[in-house]
């Protein structure tokens, strides 16, 4: 069915009025919806929307979402999708997270909000994801997890236009590509670049991820965000010039945290947790000229049923109920050990990482590798007070580094912030790091 730019509202009409599976040509031109702040187009299961070259859909900042609903196995092609104004934390394409939808060779670009939800089993592909207000991708459901989810082949570039951080300091809200509860993702092949915020984040209980063969570089802040997640495969990436703004910021105001370029916090491998993979692996991967290197923490007052959770309401996936990490029982297995997401069975191995300090333009407290916890101190009856999470995750819980390659004058960071190594201490005993490891401490040299 062909859907006619000079008629207002054409688009919703039509597909108001016919069957399910029914395949609409937008021909070239700006397509619009009624101007009312909640037009938007409400697709039929199977629906297909292929644009005609310089097809566009405007909301003219005017409408909040271009396309709602819950129907499934919906197709958008060829299409670009610009000037819809959705909310914080919503989003313009799928707006519902419909399962099931594919969206290719499209241009979603200079929205407020999220550009495009997720939904299971949804495929994102050889599509341009552009300076939309927000996040290019908010891959969130309520009442998720979402399943099966694919991201391939696109331009992910220049998000988070409206600085939500600025906004709403530690919000947590910015960046490339959010993921919530996702099980199941392939994340390949894409150019995530010069967003303002994170490229790719991935927190609370995301699991089975694939991240591999993507070029991440000159984001803001980190490069790749693993979070109260768990099981995953980084691999064969090309990671460059990241982290540059926010680094350097907190560097600037005396914070002596190794901020990194690939930073998993609370997240590691997990066999109770079916996935592809049992651990976390970072491999084969190229870091050159990051603000740092790779960042592994745990907070030790971070726990479920923790007030010092900032994923509100949100417990491990070894434990259904929130209530039951509490005392009694969360001083004695197996609570005691489930509540936390624990930053273990990490192997970081056969990776290159290249710092130029004088191509990042910084001295100190950049070009750091880390494995470190805070002391616990958080709620009064947390059984996690003191040293042991900081003496779990360095020396207990099957982090691994080995068979890298360092050029530049790397440092690296054990136990807690204040413990700063040379490459020989790292390596030494209580550590014993990165065996089978080269140093070369000038890049050039």
């Amino acid at each position: 069915m062909t859907v006619d730019p000079a008629v207002v509202g054409d688009l919703a009409e039509k597909t108001r009025s016919s069957p399910p599976n029914t395949t609409f040509w937008l021909r070239p031109g700006t397509h619009r919806l009624a101007p009312d702040r909640y037009a938007q187009v409400v697709p039929k299961e199977g629906n297909r929307y292929l644009g005609a070259p310089g097809a566009v859909l405007d909301g003219r900042k005017t409408n909040q979402y271009a396309f709602g609903g819950t129907a499934r196995d919906v197709t958008i092609r060829h299409l670009t999708v610009q000037g819809f104004v959705a909310p914080q934390n919503e989003g313009v394409v799928n707006h519902d997270s419909a399962d099931g939808w594919v969206i290719e060779h499209a241009t979603i670009q200079n929205n407020s909000g999220a550009g495009l939800m997720a939904g299971a089993r949804q495929r994102v592909r050889a599509s341009c994801l552009r300076g939309n207000g927000q996040y290019g991708l908010n891959a969130y459901k309520a009442g998720g997890p979402i399943r099966d989810l694919v991201v391939e082949g696109n331009e992910i570039v220049a998000n988070n236009t409206d600085g939500w951080e600025r906004r709403k300091p530690g919000c947590g809200c910015t960046g490339g590509v959010k993921f919530w509860a996702v099980d199941g993702a392939d994340v390949r092949g894409n150019w995530v670049h010069d967003n303002r915020g994170p490229g790719l984040w991935a927190d609370t209980n995301n699991t089975d991820f694939r991240i591999e063969d993507n070029v991440l570089e000159a984001n803001d802040g980190a490069a790749l965000i693993y979070e109260t997640s768990y099981n995953a495969v980084i691999r064969k990436n090309t990671i460059r010039r990241n982290n540059w703004v926010e680094g350097r910021a907190k560097a600037d105001r005396g914070d002596s945290f190794p901020f990194a370029t690939i930073y998993l916090s609370e997240s590691g491998g997990e066999p109770r947790v079916r996935a592809r993979t049992d651990k976390i692996e970072i491999y084969q991967n190229v870091l050159e000229n990051n603000w740092s290197g790779i960042t592994l923490w745990e907070n030790a007052d971070r726990f479920c049923n923790s007030p010092a959770n900032t994923s509100s309401g949100a417990c491990t996936l070894l434990v259904k109920s929130t209530d039951r990490c509490a005392q009694p029982g969360i001083a004695a297995a197996p609570l005691h050990a489930d509540c936390r997401w624990k930053t273990q069975r990490v192997d970081i191995h056969s990776n290159r990482f290249v710092l130029d300090t004088s191509v990042v333009g910084c001295t100190v407290k950049c070009g750091r590798m880390a494995v470190l916890a805070n002391y616990g101190t958080y709620p009064d009856w947390s059984p996690y007070k003191g040293e042991p999470v900081a003496e779990a995750i360095t020396h207990k819980q099957q982090n691994r580094w080995h068979d890298n390659v360092y050029v530049g004058p790397w440092s690296f960071v054990a136990h807690d912030p204040s413990r700063e190594l040379d490459f020989g201490q790292w390596r030494g005993a209580p550590y014993r790091q990165d065996a089978g490891s080269t140093f070369q401490p000038r890049a050039g040299g």
